[in-house]
């Protein structure tokens, strides 16, 4: 294929927007309507954490996963049967080498259905899904972001889920506000993307006291750097569902073709 795929970082947010008509699932379902279908999908999980080696998905038919609690029995209905790819996992096996470990046992947690779903209804699309190698740096997570993405000229589309500012423990008692620091790194980040400032997305100082609420744990923010790592020379940043609430952000990026989200959720 010679079209030149996206890469994208979607927020993902709480579990609800699964069974909720929110403005950020309504932008995410356009989006994926301007979308070209992929030939694969690449979701690059927060909710799937590994240490050593970078693990994705390789059953035929991955099962999804209902890592959550306590929400409505509607949810734990949710289901995302979409096949995985033999191509794609033989492609994975080429491009990260000794890094990567195909992995038939774990599959479609809430990190990846729970952006695909909005994206792609009920189209469910070839995919892999992508744990995050928790000994990997920063930097280290950039530069697999540019060893994955030759797929996206081999039409694969890379999705990292996650959220720039997540906070659970701050977000119940800040819910319906919009916290300074939150604003402040959101906005940072914002710039950051756009720019494709590698250093202001990787780098933080130990007094950064904005950053080190927003990170936290830094599962939610560690996906979106494989997919800023995955730029390409002319690629523009559009950024959508630009939205704080508290002490978690929605706030997207499409790495590609800017124009593909003028309109959404902005």
């Amino acid at each position: 294929m010679t079209q030149r795929f996206p890469a994208l970082f979607l927020g993902h947010g709480s579990p609800m927007m699964l069974i909720s008509d929110t403005a950020e699932r309504r932008a995410m379902s356009v989006l994926g309507q301007r979308l070209p279908r992929p030939r694969a999908v690449l979701a690059i999980s927060a909710h799937w954490q590994t240490q050593g080696r970078t693990h994705y998905t390789a059953a035929p038919w991955p099962r999804t996963i209902h890592d959550f609690g306590g929400f409505p029995d509607a949810l734990y209905q949710v289901r995302y049967p979409a096949p995985g790819s033999d191509w794609l996992q033989d492609r994975l096996a080429d491009l990260l080498g000794e890094q990567g470990q195909p992995d038939r046992d774990w599959g479609f947690d809430h990190g990846t259905y729970g952006v695909l779903l909005p994206l792609f209804g009920e189209d469910y699309v070839p995919t892999v899904a992508m744990s995050l190698d928790r000994s990997l740096d920063p930097a280290g997570f950039i530069a697999l972001g540019r060893a994955l993405a030759p797929l996206r000229e081999e039409g694969v589309l890379i999705v990292g889920s996650g959220n720039v500012v997540h906070n659970l423990s701050l977000w119940r008692q800040s819910q319906g506000t919009q916290p300074d620091w939150a604003v402040e790194f959101q906005g940072r980040i914002n710039h950051a993307m756009v720019s494709a400032d590698s250093t202001a997305l990787s780098t933080f100082q130990a007094d950064d006291r904005a950053a080190a609420l927003a990170i936290n744990s830094g599962e939610h923010y560690l996906p979106l750097l494989p997919s800023h790592g995955a730029r390409m020379p002319g690629d523009t940043v559009g950024v959508f569902n630009d939205t704080v609430d508290g002490a978690l952000s929605m706030t997207s990026y499409l790495i590609g073709d800017a124009a593909l989200v003028e309109g959404l959720g902005q």
